[in-house]
Protein backbone atom coordinates (compact mmCIF):
# COMPACT_ATOMS: atom_id res chain seq x y z
CA UNK A 1 0.00 0.00 0.00
CA UNK A 2 1.16 3.48 -0.76
CA UNK A 3 1.95 5.76 2.16
CA UNK A 4 -0.38 8.66 2.88
CA UNK A 5 0.49 12.09 1.53
CA UNK A 6 -0.85 15.52 2.43
CA UNK A 7 -3.15 15.48 -0.61
CA UNK A 8 -4.87 12.36 0.80
CA UNK A 9 -6.02 14.27 3.88
CA UNK A 10 -8.99 16.53 4.39
CA UNK A 11 -8.53 20.04 5.72
CA UNK A 12 -9.63 20.54 9.33
CA UNK A 13 -12.76 22.33 8.12
CA UNK A 14 -13.71 19.63 5.60
CA UNK A 15 -12.93 16.88 8.09
CA UNK A 16 -15.27 18.51 10.61
CA UNK A 17 -18.04 18.40 8.01
CA UNK A 18 -17.41 14.77 7.02
CA UNK A 19 -16.19 13.35 10.33
CA UNK A 20 -19.33 11.52 11.45
CA UNK A 21 -19.79 9.70 8.15
CA UNK A 22 -16.05 9.00 7.75
CA UNK A 23 -15.80 7.72 11.33
CA UNK A 24 -18.76 5.36 10.86
CA UNK A 25 -17.21 3.98 7.67
CA UNK A 26 -13.82 3.47 9.35
CA UNK A 27 -15.33 1.79 12.43
CA UNK A 28 -17.19 -0.70 10.21
CA UNK A 29 -13.98 -1.26 8.25
CA UNK A 30 -11.91 -1.83 11.41
CA UNK A 31 -14.47 -4.29 12.76
CA UNK A 32 -13.64 -6.63 9.85
CA UNK A 33 -9.94 -6.25 10.65
CA UNK A 34 -10.17 -6.95 14.40
CA UNK A 35 -9.18 -10.29 15.94
CA UNK A 36 -9.75 -11.11 19.62
CA UNK A 37 -7.24 -13.46 21.25
CA UNK A 38 -8.97 -14.71 24.36
CA UNK A 39 -10.80 -12.19 26.49
CA UNK A 40 -8.07 -9.59 26.95
CA UNK A 41 -5.99 -9.30 23.77
CA UNK A 42 -7.21 -7.53 20.65
CA UNK A 43 -5.34 -7.14 17.39
CA UNK A 44 -6.50 -4.44 15.00
CA UNK A 45 -4.87 -4.92 11.60
CA UNK A 46 -4.07 -1.50 10.21
CA UNK A 47 -4.25 -0.36 6.61
CA UNK A 48 -4.24 2.89 4.69
CA UNK A 49 -7.83 3.81 5.64
CA UNK A 50 -7.43 3.05 9.35
CA UNK A 51 -4.22 5.08 9.47
CA UNK A 52 -5.79 7.96 7.55
CA UNK A 53 -8.44 8.07 10.25
CA UNK A 54 -5.76 8.14 12.98
CA UNK A 55 -3.93 10.99 11.26
CA UNK A 56 -7.13 12.98 10.66
CA UNK A 57 -8.08 12.57 14.32
CA UNK A 58 -4.65 13.68 15.53
CA UNK A 59 -4.72 16.73 13.27
CA UNK A 60 -8.21 17.55 14.58
CA UNK A 61 -7.38 17.03 18.27
CA UNK A 62 -4.10 18.93 18.10
CA UNK A 63 -5.50 21.52 15.66
CA UNK A 64 -2.56 20.99 13.32
CA UNK A 65 -2.87 22.77 9.99
CA UNK A 66 0.68 23.86 9.15
CA UNK A 67 2.48 21.77 6.50
CA UNK A 68 5.40 20.81 8.78
CA UNK A 69 3.08 19.60 11.53
CA UNK A 70 1.00 17.60 9.07
CA UNK A 71 4.15 16.01 7.69
CA UNK A 72 5.28 15.10 11.21
CA UNK A 73 2.01 13.20 11.74
CA UNK A 74 2.35 11.45 8.38
CA UNK A 75 5.93 10.48 9.21
CA UNK A 76 4.79 9.06 12.57
CA UNK A 77 1.83 7.05 11.22
CA UNK A 78 2.87 5.95 7.71
CA UNK A 79 5.11 3.17 9.08
CA UNK A 80 1.93 1.49 10.39
CA UNK A 81 0.63 0.91 6.85
CA UNK A 82 1.47 -2.56 5.46
CA UNK A 83 3.76 -2.48 2.46
CA UNK A 84 3.05 -5.64 0.50
CA UNK A 85 4.91 -8.45 2.23
CA UNK A 86 3.70 -7.89 5.77
CA UNK A 87 0.73 -7.15 7.97
CA UNK A 88 0.76 -4.50 10.67
CA UNK A 89 -1.41 -4.50 13.74
CA UNK A 90 -2.07 -2.62 16.93
CA UNK A 91 -2.11 -4.97 19.94
CA UNK A 92 -4.35 -3.86 22.80
CA UNK A 93 -4.18 -5.46 26.25
CA UNK A 94 -7.60 -4.78 27.71
CA UNK A 95 -8.79 -4.99 31.31
CA UNK A 96 -11.68 -2.80 32.49
CA UNK A 97 -10.56 -2.74 36.13
CA UNK A 98 -7.60 -0.35 36.56
CA UNK A 99 -5.98 -2.30 39.42
CA UNK A 100 -6.31 -5.60 37.58
CA UNK A 101 -4.80 -4.00 34.44
CA UNK A 102 -1.79 -2.83 36.47
CA UNK A 103 -1.22 -6.35 37.84
CA UNK A 104 -1.68 -7.97 34.44
CA UNK A 105 0.74 -5.63 32.69
CA UNK A 106 3.39 -6.80 35.14
CA UNK A 107 2.46 -10.47 34.69
CA UNK A 108 2.36 -10.18 30.90
CA UNK A 109 5.76 -8.51 30.51
CA UNK A 110 7.22 -9.49 27.12
CA UNK A 111 3.88 -10.44 25.58
CA UNK A 112 4.57 -8.24 22.55
CA UNK A 113 7.35 -10.67 21.57
CA UNK A 114 5.08 -13.72 21.91
CA UNK A 115 2.41 -13.01 19.29
CA UNK A 116 2.62 -15.40 16.33
CA UNK A 117 0.75 -15.74 13.08
CA UNK A 118 0.67 -19.13 11.34
CA UNK A 119 -0.37 -19.85 7.78
CA UNK A 120 -1.14 -23.58 7.66
CA UNK A 121 1.76 -25.53 6.18
CA UNK A 122 4.35 -22.89 7.12
CA UNK A 123 6.42 -22.13 10.19
CA UNK A 124 4.90 -19.60 12.61
CA UNK A 125 5.81 -15.95 12.06
CA UNK A 126 6.67 -14.15 15.29
CA UNK A 127 5.61 -10.51 15.27
CA UNK A 128 8.25 -7.80 15.30
CA UNK A 129 7.17 -5.44 18.06
CA UNK A 130 7.47 -1.70 18.61
CA UNK A 131 10.05 -0.88 15.96
CA UNK A 132 9.68 2.85 16.52
CA UNK A 133 10.36 2.76 20.28
CA UNK A 134 10.38 0.35 23.19
CA UNK A 135 7.09 0.41 25.05
CA UNK A 136 7.91 -2.00 27.87
CA UNK A 137 10.48 -1.91 30.63
CA UNK A 138 11.99 -4.30 33.16
CA UNK A 139 8.88 -4.16 35.33
CA UNK A 140 5.88 -4.21 33.00
CA UNK A 141 4.60 -4.21 29.47
CA UNK A 142 2.56 -1.42 27.91
CA UNK A 143 -1.16 -1.74 27.20
CA UNK A 144 -0.62 -0.88 23.50
CA UNK A 145 1.97 -2.28 21.07
CA UNK A 146 2.54 -1.97 17.35
CA UNK A 147 3.33 -5.23 15.57
CA UNK A 148 4.63 -6.18 12.13
CA UNK A 149 4.24 -9.68 10.71
CA UNK A 150 6.81 -10.18 7.91
CA UNK A 151 5.48 -12.82 5.53
CA UNK A 152 7.57 -14.46 2.81
CA UNK A 153 6.09 -14.95 -0.66
CA UNK A 154 5.25 -18.64 -0.03
CA UNK A 155 3.17 -17.74 3.04
CA UNK A 156 1.37 -14.99 1.15
CA UNK A 157 0.63 -17.36 -1.76
CA UNK A 158 -0.75 -20.00 0.62
CA UNK A 159 -2.82 -17.36 2.42
CA UNK A 160 -4.31 -16.11 -0.86
CA UNK A 161 -5.01 -19.72 -1.90
CA UNK A 162 -7.21 -20.12 1.18
CA UNK A 163 -4.91 -21.78 3.73
CA UNK A 164 -6.20 -21.48 7.31
CA UNK A 165 -4.52 -18.73 9.34
CA UNK A 166 -4.23 -18.59 13.13
CA UNK A 167 -2.99 -16.04 15.61
CA UNK A 168 -1.66 -17.03 19.00
CA UNK A 169 -0.01 -15.74 22.10
CA UNK A 170 2.77 -18.10 23.18
CA UNK A 171 3.55 -16.36 26.46
CA UNK A 172 3.12 -19.02 29.19
CA UNK A 173 1.16 -16.51 31.28
CA UNK A 174 -1.50 -16.22 28.55
CA UNK A 175 -1.60 -19.10 26.05
CA UNK A 176 -4.46 -18.24 23.69
CA UNK A 177 -5.15 -18.90 20.03
CA UNK A 178 -7.74 -17.81 17.46
CA UNK A 179 -8.36 -18.82 13.87
CA UNK A 180 -9.16 -16.11 11.37
CA UNK A 181 -12.60 -16.45 9.88
CA UNK A 182 -12.69 -16.85 6.10
CA UNK A 183 -13.96 -13.25 5.90
CA UNK A 184 -11.06 -11.94 8.02
CA UNK A 185 -8.58 -13.96 5.99
CA UNK A 186 -9.96 -12.54 2.72
CA UNK A 187 -10.09 -8.99 4.07
CA UNK A 188 -6.47 -9.08 5.26
CA UNK A 189 -5.29 -10.78 2.05
CA UNK A 190 -5.99 -7.48 0.27
CA UNK A 191 -3.11 -5.96 2.26
CA UNK A 192 -0.66 -7.99 0.17
CA UNK A 193 -1.68 -6.32 -3.09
Amino acid sequence: MDPLERDDLLSLENYALERAEFRARVMAHKKQRTVHLGGHLTLIFEDRLSIQYQVQEMLRIERIFEPAGIQDELDAYNPLIPDGDNLKATLLIEYDDVEQRKRELVRLRGIEHAIVLTVQGHAPCVAVADEDMERSNEEKTAAVHFLRFPLAAARVAAWKAGAPVTLACTLPAMPVEAALTPEQRDTLAADFD
